[in-house]
């Protein structure tokens, strides 16, 4: 390196949580990458060497061993006069437990910097795990002082509880920012991102570099799509979306301070990043686990069209099997749709008439139905077929089920347990019915870079604008049974992803009924969303990781105007008694 350069080299690249060893090759083989460019430093995500989020595994002790015996040895590989390295990794110090990242030089663990702002909304929980670290000074490599502030360190402003990480390197003589990132991905997330970025380098008046994981690990991706900017606020950088990428920075010195000019890759947004993570997510989730393959029960409508794109743009159409599952309820035109839909996307497709096990289970509980009119039950018992017999297959052949309901079903519970709720992991989970036919439509006119489906219109359109059913009875639709799509989901993004209260969406227009009623089913289906399968998580609220509400629950908003907080009943003494319980 020149006085006046310095070479980094981001590595943006997926890995799994507990697969220390083959995270390491990852890295090792990054490195040498960055070798061959000339780079003076590689940089990896947030806690690679363990994967990220490790969650509590990263409790184990023998599991902490294992992170830090392949750190150890990565940096003694260092001594080879290649570029260092900085990795993150979970590291024991003092008995407590850090979220920290090593900077590996000249054969040995050079520095070592611990995340000091710790996270604990959303998807994450890093109080319960991790200890809080010090405020941190820059390390050097190669002569240039470089700030690490790690993920959440740029993330949250100075308060009592939280350093201003970023003006702390700032002061103490940082003179690039380079951030290992585990970010998730949500939608809009790049743009709040971008923001934070841009407040950190505002402030500091030093350039960013933004590096963060790619890969889908149980709900969550990681789109990657990092970047830096200049201290200008330029972009410097900007690597793909979605996808393992290892580009090399050339940072120079200039009057007003270092400076890069890099590639800038174009990026997915809305709907595109939606389906691209959603291919990503089951993509990763199969052969992470190491399932042979996927299958899914084809209906003819559009939530099992659009998953099965999904599974044979993730994976390949030769590990993508469909499985019709008709009864005397079912449609020819959903037969029809659904042979075209297996046609189109090329996967094998097989039609197994489950008349004779609906029939077996009536005649089986007909002593214990006497006398009782026939109902849901009755329904539910041909969804409970399919779901048995798709199970059947997969433990026959070892292809994991894909679930198919979308998240307006699993809001209302327009599902059933042990029936179309069975499966290993759902690509829609997050994704509203509204959303699913936009994608459904995107598809046929896009596919993501390295989708493995074909190009084209692979979804029939019938499929789309054909109104949906669950055909468990004659002449269904969903529409007899649950308001407009255009409705019900409106309604559902303001008390799922707002928390409204329903005075509010009441006064926004809604009828009062209809609200009341979808808040009811909101509320008593949680014990179905409790047993429903992991799915990719695609909002800023997804159910599970972001939004866990209790099952027994007797409160119920009945869309009242309450009166505001009468602040006179709070007096000086009661406030501070308040406060110091609190703390």
């Amino acid at each position: 390196m020149s006085e006046q350069q310095i070479k980094i080299t981001l590595a943006q690249l997926n890995p799994t949580v507990g697969d220390v060893t083959g995270n390491a090759a990852k890295a090792r083989a990054a490195r040498e990458t960055a070798k061959a460019a000339g780079a003076d430093l590689v940089v990896l995500s947030e806690l690679f060497i363990a994967g990220y989020p490790p969650e509590d595994l990263v409790l184990k002790p023998a599991f902490q061993a294992a992170c830090r015996a392949e750190i150890e040895q990565l940096a003694r590989e260092t001594a080879d006069g290649g570029p260092a390295m900085l990795i993150g990794t979970p590291w024991v110090e003092d008995d407590k437990l850090y979220n920290a990242c090593a900077l590996l030089d000249g054969g040995r663990i050079a520095a070592l910097r611990f995340k000091a702002n710790l996270p604990n909304y959303g998807v994450f929980d890093e109080k319960r795990l991790f200890a809080r670290g010090p405020a941190p000074g820059p390390v050097t490599v190669r002569g240039v002082r470089i700030g690490v502030p790690i993920c959440e360190d740029i993330w949250l402003e100075e308060s009592e509880e939280y350093e201003n990480v970023v003006e702390c390197l700032a002061e103490t003589g940082a003179e690039i920012l380079v951030v290992p990132n585990g970010s998730p991905y949500a939608r809009d997330k790049a743009d709040l991102r971008l923001s934070i970025v841009v407040a950190r380098v505002t402030e500091s008046g030093l350039p960013l570099v933004y590096l963060n994981e790619v890969g889908g690990q149980d709900e969550l991706i990681f789109d990657g799509a990092s970047f830096a900017l200049n201290a200008d606020l330029s972009v410097a950088a900007h690597l793909p979306a979605f996808e393992e990428n290892i580009t090399t920075l050339l940072w120079r010195k200039t009057a007003d301070g270092w400076r890069c000019n890099g590639p800038i890759a174009p990026q997915l947004e809305g709907d595109k990043a939606d389906y691209a993570a959603c291919v990503l997510g089951l993509r990763d989730y199969v052969r992470k686990n190491g399932f042979p393959g996927v299958l899914l029960g084809i209906s003819g409508g559009i939530d099992s069209a659009l998953c099965a794109a999904i599974a044979v743009d993730a994976l390949g159409a030769d590990k993508v099997r469909g499985v019709m599952l008709p009864f005397r309820y079912t449609a020819q035109v959903s037969l029809d749709d659904a042979a075209k839909l297996a046609a189109a996307i090329g996967i094998r497709y097989e039609v197994l008439p489950i008349a004779d096990a609906v029939n077996g289970f009536e005649k089986i509980l007909a002593p214990v139905f006497t006398g009782l009119e026939r109902d849901i039950t009755e329904e539910n018992l041909q969804a409970r077929a399919r779901g048995t017999l798709l199970m059947a297959i997969s433990n026959k052949t070892g292809a994991m089920v894909v679930t198919t309901g979308n998240k307006s079903e699993m809001s209302v519970g327009y599902a059933t347990l042990y029936g179309d709720m069975n499966g290993g992991f759902n690509p829609i989970k997050d994704i509203y019915k509204t959303e699913v036919f936009r994608l459904s439509s995107l598809r046929n006119s896009w596919k993501p870079d390295g989708a493995l489906g074909p190009s084209g219109e692979v979804i029939p359109t019938n499929i789309i604008t054909r109104p949906p059913t669950a055909e468990l009875r004659e002449n269904q639709t969903d529409q007899d049974s649950l308001p407009p799509y255009d409705m019900l989901d409106a309604i559902l993004e303001r008390l799922v992803e707002h928390e409204e209260p329903l005075a509010d969406i009441i006064a926004a227009g809604f009828d009062r009924d209809v609200v009341t009623r979808i808040d009811r089913l909101l509320n008593i289906a949680e014990y179905k969303r409790r047993q429903a399968a992991p799915g990719v998580k695609v909002t800023r609220k997804n159910f599970g990781r972001d939004r866990r509400y209790p099952i027994t629950n007797r409160f119920r908003d009945f869309g009242k105007v309450l009166p505001a907080p009468d602040e006179t009943l709070l007096t000086r003494t009661s406030r501070a008694s308040a406060e110091a319980f609190e703390g």
